[in-house]
């Protein structure tokens, strides 16, 4: 049951404008967060709570999305959009002023929960104003604008911090949000059902209570010291287990299931689903942690090393464009086989990383890397757009989105602890020569100041071997990602394919 349809007289340049604006912003702000936050803990005195700030968010920003995704699907999608960007912009304007850590953590909490309904919403509007072959084309730069927010993110938080001040990295997002809203709130036209939606209450609280337990194992283990073997990590695992499994019970049973199990008999949902998990599992770890490898390996500056991660974007960017142009013409199967053929070579070439790799090199496999999973911002949400009905289309893309966030969610923390394990033990026979005290902790501080500089040549070697051993298994994921792909369907996407689905 769908309670929302969007009417044919929409101004499509005012809603895309509002879209655009709202997506880039809301992507601008972790970046600007990010650098703002070592002021930010120092004034307001929480250095123990330094990771909760983007923990909490990212929790709630997971939580919520499938949520959202049916609340779209119910009350419509420009009721649901607006109201997740009020949300956003409450809690920028509760974070903006904090003057406690407790209050600024409240505030973005608030402003993930927004967050986790803006993207999956976002496509399924542009789904419903543009015939296919645009849309193709148009969400093929979705993913490349997000580039946008990486490149402007840190100059733009280390200018507000330094000219006026850390408060103005959340107060900004008001007037931008305020604006993105009323932008979308002119061009876009919906009608409204007399039919009253049945809300799936206890599907909803039995799913956010399995996220919430799983997710806060990586959550802890990240900011409380955890093993993944600790007790109370294993005791969240297994709540987390019973709670899936009581999920399904319950929506096994509900008139107006949260997401309907149908949806998990669609054969591209499924691998799509498993393919974004599993790549995303496998590979943000790394990726995340590569610049503690320019840094203390390769000897760059911070800023330099998180830009060499944008060889990535460069590409990505036109893998994308091209893509949104082929997937019209060529069976999507056969795109995907093709273009993740380049993640496996791009993982080889970063499994070999050693003391003396160049610049280049890295640039180079990043570009592979990128040039390769493009396909992913220029297909994947489009191919679940098409493979499903109208009226499940927002939790569809949610449920995902979902599977792909909790990828990346437990994949960097996994790959942390696997990176901080290699470090220790390769260090382990240099211990007697390091300085008292950093043995334990070089992981985290990198190479102590003062030492020979034979010794730290012997550090960067075991810094080098245990992103080699990072990589490897990273290259293991994109192979099995290769595999998953050959279970999509061998079609190509069509208007005719498109009212098949809508019928």
């Amino acid at each position: 049951m769908n309670s929302g349809a969007l009417s044919a007289r929409n101004n499509k340049v005012l809603v895309m404008a509002g879209l655009l604006i709202g997506l880039i912003f809301t992507e601008l702000d972790e970046t600007v967060v990010s650098t703002a936050m070592p002021t930010i803990i120092r004034q307001l005195h929480g250095l123990a709570l330094y990771g909760w700030v983007a923990g909490i968010y990212m929790l709630a920003l997971t939580l919520f999305m499938p949520i959202l995704g049916k609340l779209a699907d119910l009350y419509g999608r420009k009721r649901i959009y607006l109201s997740c960007m009020t949300l956003f912009i409450g809690g920028s304007l509760i974070s903006g002023l904090a003057q406690s850590m407790t209050m600024l953590l409240a505030g973005r909490a608030i402003q993930g929960i927004g967050a986790g309904g803006l993207m999956p919403l976002a496509l399924v509007i542009i789904g419903e104003l543009f015939p296919l072959e645009q849309r193709a084309k148009i969400q093929s730069l979705f993913g490349p604008l997000m580039i946008i927010p990486q490149l402007l993110g840190p100059t733009l938080g280390g200018y507000i911090v330094g000219h006026l001040s850390w408060h103005w990295v959340f107060l900004i997002n008001l007037p931008v949000g305020a604006l993105a809203a009323i932008l979308l709130s002119k061009g876009l036209n919906e009608t409204r059902s007399e039919d009253k939606p049945r809300i799936d209450w206890a599907g909803a609280g039995t799913l956010m209570s399995a996220l919430l337990t799983l997710l806060l194992a990586p959550v802890l283990i990240d900011n409380q010291g955890y093993a993944w073997s600790s007790p109370v990590i294993l005791a969240l695992l297994a709540a987390s287990l019973l709670l899936f499994t009581l999920f399904v019970i319950i929506e096994r049973r509900a008139s107006e299931p949260l997401i309907p199990l149908h949806l998990f008999r669609n054969r591209n949902v499924v691998v799509l689903s498993v393919l974004v998990f599993t790549l995303m599992l496998g590979i943000m770890g790394g990726i995340a942690l590569f610049p503690f490898f320019a840094q203390n390996v390769m000897g760059l500056t911070p800023t330099a090393s998180g830009y060499m991660t944008l060889a990535f974007m460069a590409g990505a960017i036109p893998t994308s464009i091209v893509f949104g142009f082929l997937i019209t013409r060529i069976a999507y199967r056969t795109l995907f086989i093709s273009f993740f053929t380049l993640p496996i070579l791009g993982f080889f070439l970063l499994s070999h990383i050693g003391v003396h790799t160049g610049v280049l090199y890295i640039i180079a496999s990043f570009v592979i890397l990128g040039i390769g999973m493009g396909a992913l911002f220029g297909g994947d949400n489009l191919i679940v757009q098409e493979s499903v009905d109208k009226k499940d289309s927002g939790i569809a893309l949610s449920t995902v989105q979902l599977f792909q966030s909790l990828g990346a969610t437990i994949g960097l923390s996994v790959f942390g602890s696997l990176l901080s394990g290699h470090i220790s033990s390769g260090v382990e026979p240099l211990k007697n020569q390091l300085p008292p005290g950093t043995a334990d902790n070089l992981a985290a501080g990198g190479i102590p100041a003062g030492i020979s500089p034979g010794l730290a040549d012997e550090v960067r070697g075991v810094f080098a071997h245990a992103f080699q051993n990072i990589f490897s298994i990273s290259l293991i994921f994109v192979i099995a990602t290769f595999i998953i792909c050959w279970f999509l369907k061998k079609e190509v996407l069509t208007p005719e394919k498109e009212e098949e689905a809508a019928a």
